[in-house]
């Protein structure tokens, strides 16, 4: 299976559940270039992976991290944080 695949033909911005463990979620998430995942918060830690592309991830504590290939953040419940794609990306989401 392609994670690329996983997400609707013609959006720009998508998450698909691709994982549901007894005790958390992995999720693919797909920006095309120049697309903003609004503001938003996580109920539980995370960690947010970059796949492919290249995301700037800002939060409301000032964390700012440009993530390409390989790199990834820690998210903390309960803070505002957004994610821009500065050129299309795929991300994985670990909850």
């Amino acid at each position: 299976m392609n994670i690329g695949k996983l997400h609707p033909l013609g959006t720009e911005i998508s998450s698909v559940n691709l994982f549901k463990g007894e005790t958390g979620t992995v999720t693919a998430i797909r920006l095309k270039l120049d697309n903003t995942l609004q503001e938003h918060v996580s109920k539980s830690p995370a960690l947010l992976l970059c796949i492919q592309g290249k995301v700037i991830y800002e939060d409301e504590n000032g964390q700012k991290a440009e993530m390409e290939q390989g790199d990834y953040v820690t998210i903390k419940p309960g803070v505002k944080h957004r994610l821009y794609a500065s050129l299309s990306s795929q991300l994985i989401l670990l909850k």
